[in-house]
Order: structure tokens, then C-alpha cells, then sequence
């Protein structure tokens, strides 16, 4: 056979969303895009911001020498040094361009901080629910996945973490505002798991690393701020793209930042670089690392989102779904009716509404909804989510 047998297991273990979202292209062409409801997929529907548009315009017609030629593994340094003052200002420690790297995505990050990292036979330990491509990422580089289960309102459980940790354990993957949950992690939680994680650190003889997965950063409501991560724990890479904020998921942008104060940190920002390099990233695309350099706190319009949220809660609730209104994100994560979230989920596609079980998540007996669709689209699906809970 020529296909590797750990590669063939990872395709039938492959990820839910993208399951749900292949049903959906035979649904519409069966009854008409208009006549389904998708909510499989995070692509956010959303128009970037006029001014990214501008930008791009600008630096796409630069004709200076060299502007499409190779440049440092890492990215332009004048790119990172922008994004080190703006990483500077916001957490209050000081970042120089060293230690920023530009990466093609928040999942080409990840991927070069758990290559980095992991050596064969280390653990890595996430939440549930969590966004279960980490347990691929992190068996591309040897290592195993560990799940932790999280308190009942999607915090933290930071004993439970405490019980996850072995001699093995190199890392902590954190994802706030979380998708599917739409949880923000408190800063008390923060401080908690970086008190815990600073202990066992010490108690197992190795530096156990928090890596921050932050793409929706940006995206939270309600007056509600997600904590930082640096200030509170010195082993901390944080792992972002523009892909949600400024809903650039097709350019492939993004960084890993590394805690100056990070135990190891000079070889460890080397070691980064390298392995951007040997994954075959080489560097991150070069137009897209100067469009964003210019657009340094700016976002999508997040009412829209919220408006979303807000519509979508309302009609479910008055169903009688049970779930926790989301504090960021564009994800709603209901209870299934019934308690079996596969079965409830097929229920729904016979209504032409299309959602993603909890088990794509590690945690069955829920599902996620995306609601980075329109408000059409929402108020046309509410008739099939009633249909499909009164079936159960």
C-alpha cells in the first residue's frame, strides 16, 4: 500500500469539520446553497477591514529590487520589529523583533513550536473541548496528545491538569477565547495554571511550556478581556494568525512569539527558525508579512459577530437548547438533545442544517454551531433546529 499506515489511521480518525463540511457541498448541490444551512466551518464571512484592501493594493505594486527575492527564515525584521513594539505595548514586557517569528498561520506556529519542543515520546496536554487537529500536530513531531477535561462552564481545571502531568510532559496548549466554546479564561485561572505549571516544572526537572493558541484574541464580547499569558509565566510562546480578526484565512499569516525571559530562550528562538525552515514553511508569505505590519490592532467589525451570537441565542433558547452563551469566538456549543451528539447532528442534516459533533472535539454529548454566517442564513435554519429537537 502506498500510503503510510500512521497517515491512513489520521485519515479515519480526520477531522470532523471538514467531514461535515464535504456533506455540505453534496447537500447543496442536491437542494441549492440557499436551501442549506452551514454551520460546519470557522471561515469567517465577514470582509476584511477598507484599509486592508488599501494596503494590499500599496504593497502589491512596490517594484523595489529584490522584493520578491529570499529573506531571513524568521521574516523581515522590520515586520517583527512592529510587531514586537505592539506585543511590547500590550503586555508590558519588552519584546524586540529576536524574538517574533512570522509563520503561515496559527497552525504552521504550532506546528514549529511542537517541532521545537517534542522530543519522541513527550506528551502534550489540552482541554477538552478543544480543537482536536492538536493531537495531529503534535504526532507529527513524535509526540502524544493528552486530554484534560475542563469544568463544567469550560474553564480551566487546573487539578486536573496537575494530575495530567508526567515526566514526559513538555507542554500545555491553551485556546482563549476557546473554540468550540466561545470561553474566555479568566485571568485567575491564568494565574493559577502558571503558579501549578511553575511547581511542576520544578518538580519533574524539565521547563513544561505554555503555548498559547490566540486567533481570536480580538474576537470577544461583552466587555470581556482575555488575559495575557506573558506577564504570568516565563515559558510562554503564544501562537496567533490573521485569519479571524482580520478574516485573512486563505493568506496564511501569522507568528509565534517567545517569552524573552524563557528558560533556554536564545537556542530555543534558533531552534524555531530552524525548524520553520526544515517543515518546508521556509518563511511566511512575503507580501501578506507586509500588509499586516500596517494593520497592528485593527479587526474585523466583531458587532456583527454579535448581533449573530445574540440571534442565535434568543431562537435556540426559546426552543430549549441548553448551552453557555459565548464570551468570544463565533462558535455556540449546545448540549445535544438526546445526549448523543453523532445521532443529533444527523438529525439536524435531515433538516439541511449542518453542525459538528462535540466528539470532533473531545467532548461528546454537545455540538458546535458557527455562526460566522449571515443572519439570513441563521434566521432561515431556526424552523430545522426546532424540527430536529422535538425529534429527539
Amino acid at each position: 500500500m502506498a500510503v503510510a499506515s500512521g497517515i491512513l489511521t489520521m485519515m479515519q480518525r480526520s477531522s470532523w469539520i471538514r467531514a461535515m463540511f464535504e456533506i455540505g457541498i453534496q447537500l447543496k448541490k442536491q437542494y441549492g446553497a440557499e436551501n442549506v444551512y452551514d454551520f460546519s466551518l470557522g471561515n469567517p464571512d465577514v470582509d476584511p477591514p477598507e484599509s486592508f484592501l488599501r494596503i494590499l493594493a500599496e504593497e502589491a505594486s512596490v517594484a523595489r529590487k529584490g522584493v520578491h527575492g529570499y529573506m531571513p527564515n524568521a521574516g523581515y525584521p522590520d515586520v517583527r520589529s512592529v510587531i514586537a513594539d505592539y506585543l511590547t505595548d500590550q503586555h508590558g514586557i519588552a519584546f524586540t523583533e529576536r524574538y517574533v517569528l512570522m509563520t503561515c498561520g496559527a497552525g504552521g506556529a504550532l506546528n514549529v513550536a511542537l517541532k521545537t519542543l517534542l522530543n519522541p515520546g513527550d506528551e502534550v496536554l489540552a482541554s477538552v473541548p478543544c480543537f482536536m487537529e492538536y493531537g495531529f500536530y503534535t504526532s507529527n513531531h513524535g509526540g502524544t496528545l493528552k486530554l484534560v477535561p475542563s469544568r463544567e462552564d469550560f474553564d480551566l481545571d487546573v487539578d486536573a491538569f496537575e494530575a495530567a502531568i508526567s515526566p514526559k510532559t513538555a507542554a500545555v496548549i491553551v485556546n482563549s477565547p476557546n473554540n468550540p466554546s466561545g470561553r474566555v479564561y479568566p485571568e485567575s485561572t491564568i494565574a493559577a495554571l502558571a503558579v501549578m505549571l511553575e511547581r511542576k516544572s520544578a518538580e519533574i526537572g524539565r521547563a513544561i511550556y505554555l503555548i498559547s493558541d490566540e486567533p481570536y484574541r480580538r474576537i470577544v464580547y461583552d466587555g470581556v478581556t482575555v488575559p495575557g499569558v506573558f506577564s504570568h509565566y516565563r515559558n510562554t510562546i503564544v501562537a496567533t494568525s490573521y485569519s479571524k480578526d482580520l478574516s485573512l484565512p486563505g493568506e496564511r499569516i501569522g507568528w509565534l512569539a517567545t517569552n524573552p525571559k524563557a528558560d533556554d530562550v536564545e537556542n530555543l528562538v534558533d531552534g524555531q527558525i530552524l525548524c520553520n525552515r526544515i517543515l518546508g514553511f521556509v518563511n511566511a508569505p512575503a507580501l501578506m508579512q507586509r500588509v499586516v505590519a500596517r494593520l497592528q490592532g485593527e479587526s474585523v467589525d466583531v458587532g456583527i459577530y454579535l448581533r449573530r451570537r445574540d440571534l442565535l441565542c434568543r431562537n435556540l433558547s426559546e426552543i430549549g437548547y441548553r448551552f453557555t452563551v459565548p464570551q468570544g469566538a463565533f462558535y455556540l456549543f449546545p448540549r445535544a438533545p438526546g445526549g448523543d451528539d453523532v445521532e443529533f447532528v444527523r438529525k439536524l442534516q435531515n433538516e439541511r442544517v449542518l453542525a459538528v459533533p462535540g466528539t470532533g472535539f473531545g467532548l461528546p454529548g454537545y455540538f458546535r454551531i458557527a455562526f460566522c454566517v449571515s443572519e439570513e442564513v441563521i434566521t432561515r435554519s431556526i424552523d430545522g433546529f426546532r424540527t430536529a429537537f422535538e425529534a429527539v
